[in-house]
Order: C-alpha cells, then sequence, then structure tokens
C-alpha cells in the first residue's frame, strides 16, 4: 500500500531510530516539498526521540487521488498517501500545509509569529468600527468559482455588500508585498473565504480576523476544518448563488451586530487557541504514531536517500527561504509529553455532529430564502 503511492508522491519519508531520511521522486509547486520536509524535521526536534520507525509517501499536489469508490471490496488495498487536503469520497491522509513554517513566494511568516501579527492586527479597529462589507483578496485565476465570486463586486448596477480585490502575486513581489500584509487586513466586518483549485492556505488568516468569515461551500478539508460549526465559527454561504447569498449575510450582520461579532471572535479564537502550533505538532505526533501502528514492515532506509538535518536544510538555502527556516527553527523540545489522544467518534456520536452541522445550514439557508421570497422554504 505504501508503493502504490508513489504514482503520484513527491517524496518517501523514513525516519529510523529518530533520524529523518527522504527519498525524492520530483519537484513540487514552489518550496512546498522543502517547508513540508522542514516542518517534519522540527517535530522531531520537539519531541526527540519519541516519534516510531516509520514509512510514508507524500504528494505535495492539491487535490485528493485516492477515491474510497475504488477500493470497497474486501483487500483492495488503497495507497497510504500523506497530502495536505481531502474530500469526502477521498482516502488521502491529510497532514499540515507547509505554510505553517512559512510561505517564501507570498512573502508569509511561519504561523506561530503570523498568528501573533494579525492578534495584534485585530486590535488596530474595533469590530464596529469596521468597513461594514464583505472583504475578499486573492488570485481568481486559479479557479473558474473565484472568477464567478467577482461578478458579485460593487458595480453601477449593483451592489451585493461585497468588495472584492485581485491579487498579483508577481507585481506584489515587485513592490515588496506592501499589500499583503495579513495583519493589516483586518478593516471590514466580514472576510470571504473561497476555494481555488482545491482548499487554501488563506482559511487560517481569515478566520483569524475577528471579522466574521463567510465561508463559499466547501468541498475539500484541512485537517482542522471539520471541527467547525455553521453559525457558531462562520457563516455558511451557497455556491450556487453567491451574490444573493453575500448581500444576505451582511445585511443580517450589520442588523445583528453583536451576533456577528460573536461568530467572528469564534471563529477567530478557534483558530488563535485551538490550532496553536503546539496542537499542530501533537495532531502530526499522533497521525504518525497511528499511521506507524498500522505497519506491517519494518521501515529501511531505501537507496538514493539523503538524511535530513536543520543545520544542512537551512545553509543549503537563502534570503527569505532561509530567514522563514530560521524564523521556525524550534529551538528546543517541547516540555512535557503530547496531549492525550481523545477516543474517536462512534458511529451515533459523529452522526449527530454531521446532523447539526446539516441543520444549522439548512436554517441559515431557509432565513436566506425568505428574506428574497418573502416566504418560508
Amino acid at each position: 500500500m505504501v508503493e502504490g503511492a508513489r504514482r503520484t508522491a513527491h517524496f518517501r519519508l523514513v525516519i529510523l531510530d529518530g533520524r529523518v531520511y527522504v527519498e525524492r521522486y520530483r519537484k513540487s509547486l514552489q518550496t512546498r516539498d522543502e517547508f513540508t520536509l522542514w516542518g517534519i524535521l522540527q517535530l522531531v526536534r520537539w519531541y526527540p526521540g519519541k516519534l516510531p520507525d516509520l514509512e510514508l509517501m507524500f504528494d505535495c499536489d492539491d487535490r485528493p487521488v485516492i477515491p474510497a469508490n475504488r477500493f470497497r471490496r474486501p483487500n483492495s488495498n488503497p495507497p497510504a498517501l500523506f497530502r495536505y487536503c481531502s474530500d469526502d469520497w477521498g482516502l488521502d491522509i491529510v497532514f499540515p500545509d507547509w505554510s505553517f513554517w512559512g510561505w517564501a513566494e507570498t512573502n508569509i511568516k511561519p504561523w506561530r509569529n503570523a498568528s501573533r501579527d494579525i492578534k495584534e492586527g485585530n486590535k488596530k479597529i474595533k469590530w464596529t468600527d469596521r468597513v461594514p462589507y464583505a472583504y475578499w483578496r486573492g488570485n481568481p485565476n486559479v479557479h473558474k468559482k473565484r472568477q464567478d465570486l467577482l461578478r458579485c463586486n460593487v458595480s453601477d448596477h449593483h451592489d451585493w455588500n461585497a468588495r472584492l480585490y485581485s491579487q498579483d502575486w508577481k507585481k506584489q513581489a515587485r513592490d515588496g508585498y506592501k499589500e499583503s500584509n495579513l495583519e493589516d487586513q483586518c478593516t471590514h466586518r466580514y472576510k470571504i473565504y473561497i476555494e481555488g483549485w482545491a482548499w487554501s492556505v488563506s482559511q487560517k488568516y481569515i478566520l483569524a480576523c475577528d471579522s466574521m468569515t463567510l465561508l463559499v461551500k466547501p468541498v475539500y478539508h484541512e485537517f482542522f476544518t471539520r471541527g467547525m460549526l455553521p453559525f457558531v465559527h462562520y457563516w455558511p454561504i451557497r455556491d450556487d448563488q453567491k451574490c444573493k447569498s453575500l448581500k444576505f449575510a451582511v445585511e443580517w450582520g450589520n442588523n445583528h451586530t453583536s451576533e456577528a461579532q460573536a461568530i467572528g471572535e469564534a471563529g477567530s479564537e478557534y483558530i488563535h487557541e485551538d490550532l496553536k502550533m503546539e496542537n499542530v505538532y501533537d495532531y502530526m505526533f499522533h497521525l504518525l504514531n497511528e499511521y506507524a501502528k498500522l505497519l506491517r514492515f519494518k521501515p529501511e532506509i531505501p537507496p538514493n536517500t539523503t538524511e535530513l538535518c536543520p543545520e544542512v536544510m537551512a545553509c543549503q538555502t537563502g534570503g527569505i527561504w532561509r530567514n522563514l527556516m530560521e524564523e521556525s527553527l524550534e529551538k528546543s523540545p517541547k516540555e512535557g509529553a503530547p496531549c492525550t489522544l481523545p477516543p474517536p467518534y462512534d458511529a451515533l456520536g459523529l452522526q449527530g455532529f454531521l446532523d447539526k452541522k446539516a441543520n444549522l445550514t439548512r436554517q441559515v439557508e431557509m432565513w436566506e430564502h425568505k428574506y428574497w421570497t418573502g416566504f418560508p422554504k
């Protein structure tokens, strides 16, 4: 099953006796592979000597590639493949994305510092004093759903309560990223999250802003999003009638400011508290431990591997890449053991949670339907 994942993997990772080895197969987009490997090295530094021997395949591309419906027969052996997101029909194993240790190509700091800066940025403008519209800034060219979102921008004919801006990352790089500081983008009461080609790393930065997140119905999930609830941590937006859905969300929020502010703050607290780097490392630790328990072979160092160590990785890079690695370097182990892994949901408990999410989304859609038609749905 591990070998079966090699077809799309960017690298094979082996941890043996606390040392980390990598066999590379192909280069990833940008520096995703490098900072993912860097993040795993930081986990080893965070919990030295506590990780089991293991061997895994990692795919740094966006969309999941292991559909469950191809592996319904007994002993069909789906490939064991790690990546950054999955969907309701996928068996890909979801792992934190590279940007937790920095995203050099967009000048975004490691998450520990980026979240701190956003938290400080939240204090600049009180929620009630923020611009009472929905805000989005991003690259619309990665998928047609984002291009469709731009139709909701203010124009001479319509005002859907949205203020949308295209981001040209090449121009930002030339201009020194003056318009892309995350901590300066918490200026509106509402912020829009919409997927691109797959999930988007922007989700945690948007949710961190204290603004009520207007979350366009997603297809994909990353490792932390499935525990969030609509009308508690975010406001659900329909993907088939985005403009009407956005206009109603903003109208509702501006007429229910206390509730809208509470939703924004609950989503922000979820991100700043539950998604602290200490918890990210604990997720990684437990994920790799549970995965290693399933191995039915002893991991070995394959040919063509390179042993990884942080000093060599950082020294082989330069400029912002090296700066981000130095900034996200874990300088000392964590004091104490990882958190205790809670028991999994039983079937009834999981279904109850999923029903709650669906019912809360349905309630918002009923309000929206009545707003536009005057009749209950």
